[in-house]
């Protein structure tokens, strides 16, 4: 059997029947919904789903962070940026 992420566990029916004593039940944890003894789904407080979408971001932008810092950097002098800016701005000064 898989490993359930939550204490609680409430049946469709019993859901259907009162949702509000199943959420008063949890007590703010999450809560496993069984549908013929099986896990259908996970049902979390609003604070706790929201903690998880922020940690998920974290952790995408760390990986992110992580890729870019395996990837090899061009060595530029702060003339070659000053340069580099001042050309493209007189470019965009004569488009105009």
């Amino acid at each position: 059997m898989k490993s359930l992420f939550a204490r609680l566990a409430a049946t469709i029916s019993e859901l259907k029947a009162n949702p509000n004593e199943v959420l008063n039940q949890a007590n703010g944890e999450p809560i496993v919904i069984l549908s013929h003894n099986k896990p259908r789904a996970y049902m979390v407080p609003v604070e706790t789903f929201e903690q998880m979408q922020e940690q998920l971001e974290d952790y995408r932008l760390l990986q992110e962070a992580r890729k870019r810092m395996d990837d090899e950097s061009i060595p530029v002098s702060i003339n070659e940026l000053r340069a580099g800016i001042q050309e493209k701005s007189a470019q965009g000064m004569e488009q105009t």
